[in-house]
């Protein structure tokens, strides 16, 4: 069945402002739905013109939508922060609390591009789901955590990254690992044919891997290490290796 065009999304949008839904819906909402959900709530029909959602869109719907609203508790985190520091009541940032939001970050673009690789691998059912739940869940507590939610009343907040840094890189840590072990899984169950004409690159996985490893261990080692300024060294070496891993990932 063809994709729906732009025009078919159009009137798709129309249609949908033009009948009944939940009382206090404001019109205007409807036309901020992405197209995959318009195209699913075309139906598959001849008169809709769209066809149903794949597995893998089912399940990146929702992991979207969370991974989403992570990055936004961190760049709110930011903002908020920053209005602060350049209010009538100043507080001293730091550089824990910003690089472990920075790390955050990576780790969930790292964690989007995952599941981007493992779209044929995904299938719609409800221990995917709830496995996806589970782990952004984790992602976004993690997310909320990074940044008080009252920034006045912390005047340093290198004394909330003391509070909240186990929990949030512990997050991390469980995360990473349950997605390690998810891709297997799903490399088990469900094999990617071979590619015809690729080669394996010794020096591209060994990069992948030292990457991989080093971003083990300094998890492991941050939640232990109390040295503000070791804190600071492991952080950025963090967020070094997440985008060496990141880069090089494509081509393992």
């Amino acid at each position: 069945m063809p994709e729906p065009s732009a025009t078919h999304v159009h009137e798709r949008r129309r249609a949908l402002n033009e009948t009944a839904y939940p009382r206090g819906v404001p019109r205007q909402r409807v036309d901020l739905l992405p197209d995959v959900i318009l195209r699913w709530a075309g139906g598959g029909g001849a008169s809709g013109g769209g066809r149903p959602l794949s597995a893998f869109e089912l399940v990146f719907a929702v992991y979207g939508l969370l991974l989403g609203l992570a990055l936004s508790e961190v760049l709110g985190g930011f903002s908020r922060a920053l209005k602060l520091k350049r209010g009538t009541r100043p507080v001293r940032i730091g550089w824990l609390t910003p690089l472990l939001g920075m790390l955050v970050m990576l780790d969930l673009s790292s964690f989007w591009m995952l599941a981007w690789d493992a779209r044929e691998q995904i299938g719609a059912n409800y221990v995917t789901l709830v496995g996806v739940l589970a782990m952004v869940g984790v992602y976004y507590l993690a997310a909320t955590l990074i940044f008080p939610d009252t920034p006045e009343e912390w005047p340093d907040f290198d004394d909330w990254y003391d509070k909240q840094k186990r929990l949030v890189v512990g997050g991390l840590l469980a995360a990473n690992i349950t997605s390690w072990i998810g891709v297997g899984v799903l490399d088990t169950l469900h094999p990617l044919p071979e590619v015809a004409g690729t080669a394996d690159n010794a020096a591209v996985d060994l990069v992948y891997f030292t990457s991989g490893f080093s971003i083990l261990g300094l998890f492991i080692a941050l939640m232990f290490v109390r040295g503000r300024h070791w804190n600071v060294a492991m952080l950025v070496a963090l967020c070094g290796f997440m985008m060496i891993s990141g880069i090089v990932e494509p081509y393992v």
